[in-house]
This record gives C-alpha cells, structure tokens and sequence, in this order.
C-alpha cells in the first residue's frame, strides 16, 4: 500500500475522492476542512496601510496586463 498526500483544489473533485472512498478503493487518512472564508476578510487590517496599497496596486495592474495581452 502507498500513501499520497494530495492537495485538493475543486469540490467536484473532493467530492469524487469520497465516493471511492465510499467503495472502499481509498482511504482518506486526514480531512482538512478549511474555512470558505474569503482572504479579504482573513486577513483585512493585518497589513499596514501602505503596504496593502502597494499590493492592491500590484494586483490591478497584473490584472490589466492580463486582460490587454493578446493571446
């Protein structure tokens, strides 16, 4: 027997490895239920100011980057 550790990214996919789970063909050795809790509201007011500026600004800018590259 071989043990994985997986990182699992998408409920769909969560919920596929329960039902093999389910059929016995895994076993699921630990759960981590991580809260749905969105990052903005984790850690809002743990940077200073100036500091999640700079971030915000960072942010927007890839993000216009991204949506004016031709791809």
């Amino acid at each position: 027997m071989e043990t994985v550790l997986l990182k699992i990214n998408d409920e769909k996919a969560y919920k596929l490895l329960e039902g093999l789970e389910d059929l016995q063909v895994i076993t699921v050795l630990k759960k981590n239920t991580e809260s749905k809790q969105k990052l903005s509201e984790k850690y809002g007011g743990k940077l200073p100011c100036n500091v999640a500026d700079e971030l915000n600004n960072y942010i927007n800018k890839s993000r216009e980057e991204w949506n004016n590259s031709s791809i």
